[in-house]
């Protein structure tokens, strides 16, 4: 998925120049444009923050040009599940057509070093998950714990929150969170 030029169609969609992105967002124009040319990839929180400023959701954006599909299809085969991840996170999303969504449901695949970035991530709801395979750092507030398989989690969102694969094997996360951030 080109996140540079989906970045570029919403925000001349919405009438925003960069430089109204930037400074709304509270970067410099140059960020957003280095973003648009794909010459930076965005931590999925530092991606919500610049679509705080459209403003637009996680999941309009990368779901808003899809085809609709059949809306109420209960079962979905894997290859069935778009990628809505960036960063070289997968985040493979489950009933991405039903309509008004409640929850977010993810396969979620971290490759060894992977992170969700620096910057903590924060939003309203809960989310939680269990390990399927791999080793995960989960930092919730200031609380840390490494994570394996058939080990879970569940917290509340709007606590600061970061994922990073420890292991040297790709870790995959079965997820879920409400209200959808995808």
């Amino acid at each position: 998925m080109d996140i540079g030029a989906r970045l570029q169609r919403v925000r001349t969609a919405r009438g925003l120049s960069q430089r109204e992105l930037a400074r709304r967002v509270g970067v410099t124009n140059s960020t957003i444009s280095l973003i648009e040319q794909n010459k930076v990839s965005p931590s999925v929180a530092s991606l919500k923050k610049v679509l705080d400023g459209i403003p637009i959701s996680l999941a309009e954006f990368f779901t808003m040009d899809l085809d609709p599909g059949p809306p109420e299809q209960p079962f979905y085969r894997a290859g069935e599940l778009p990628d809505v991840g960036n960063g070289g996170i997968h985040y493979y999303l489950v009933g991405q057509h039903r309509p008004q969504r409640q929850m977010c449901i993810l396969r979620e695949v971290m490759p060894p070093g992977s992170d969700t970035g620096q910057t903590m991530l924060v939003h309203e709801g809960e989310e939680g998950g269990v390990v399927i395979s791999g080793w995960v750092e989960v930092t919730v507030g200031g609380q840390v714990r490494v994570l394996g398989p058939g080990d879970a989690y569940y917290f509340e969102s709007r606590l600061p929150h970061r994922f990073r694969n420890v292991g040297d094997e790709d870790a995959v996360i079965v997820s879920a969170n409400t209200p959808p951030t995808f």
